[in-house]
């Protein structure tokens, strides 16, 4: 358990400390005294600046300690530590924490773990793991001599296995409950009814003609997209997710041409704008012309 209160002869054997450190790291590298703490009874550890170019932040630290009753205080050791300030390299996270959809390339093998949430026995093969599997190199591992696996190869006519495989229930794992929504809360985060495209849309995919129904229970929800024009092309999506690819999305129509203007004589009688200035007065002429009054 640390001591609260430092040994006052470990922390006064401060050029104890300095002479320890420049020994083991060099005098170029070691800085001023920047203090000490208390590691535990009679244990002290001195801190020095570190001038090394590539450990900036970083601190050596010289740990002494004395045996009890004595007054020769002892090297214990001496470490470069990081100081509040230094530059370090991020927490390392398992590979398995690390992964993201799209990074495995071609040739990658993702391995399943054994007790995977995701994943739950099939019709045949919750008591004989396939051969190479997770499950049976673990129960080999674990020395589980009642574990039998099946030889390699299609399993022998008239057992389970064959008769599984035949109603195409052969599996040895399949999608467990926990997986099943799991998946369909990423597929209605990613092509849901929340999307900018679906709020945008002129009518859902449930309405759509390029919609492909899924089978079992997720037929109830989701759906595959063949519309090789739209962005879900190929992708699950929610019913109520849309695009303005949908089947039935209303064409805008031309603006309207009008029809050339057609001058309807029939019921009208023609009036002369220029009548004939030689005619007499009831021909319509000017009594003028006509030289009397």
């Amino acid at each position: 358990m640390r001591s609260r209160t430092p040994d006052r002869l470990c922390a006064d054997a401060v050029d104890v400390a300095l002479a320890a450190a420049e020994e083991a790291f060099g005098p170029d590298s070691v800085g001023d005294h920047l203090g000490s703490v208390a590691e535990g009874d009679r244990v002290v550890t001195h801190f020095f600046a570190c001038h090394e170019p590539a450990y900036r932040g970083w601190r050596w630290a010289v740990t002494l300690t004395r045996a009890s009753r004595a007054k020769a205080v002892t090297l214990d050791e001496t470490v470069l530590v990081p100081g509040p300030e230094a530059v370090l390299a991020p927490e390392w996270v398992p590979w398995s924490e690390r992964l993201r959809p799209g990074d495995m390339g071609p040739g990658d093998l993702l391995p399943t773990e054994a007790e995977d949430l995701r994943l739950e026995g099939g019709w045949s093969g919750e008591d004989t793991p396939p051969p190479n599997s997770v499950v049976a190199e673990t129960a080999a591992a674990a020395g589980e001599d009642d574990v039998v696996l099946e030889p390699a190869g299609p399993p022998a006519v008239g057992s389970i296995g064959s008769v599984a495989e035949e109603l195409g229930m052969g599996r040895h794992r399949v999608l467990s409950r926990y997986g099943l929504h799991a998946g369909a809360d990423r597929w209605e985060e990613a092509y849901g009814p929340k999307t900018p495209m679906a709020q945008a849309a002129p009518a859902p995919c449930v309405s759509c003609g390029f919609l492909v129904p899924l089978a079992g229970s997720l037929r109830q929800a989701f759906g595959v997209c063949a519309n090789e024009f739209s962005p879900a092309d190929g992708r699950v999506v929610s019913l109520a997710y849309g695009c303005g690819g949908h089947s039935e999305a209303a064409v805008m129509p031309k603006p309207p041409q009008p029809s050339a203007p057609v001058l309807d004589e029939t019921a009208i009688e023609p009036l002369p704008l220029h009548p004939d200035r030689h005619g007499s007065v009831e021909d319509g002429g000017p009594a003028e012309e006509l030289g009397h009054s």
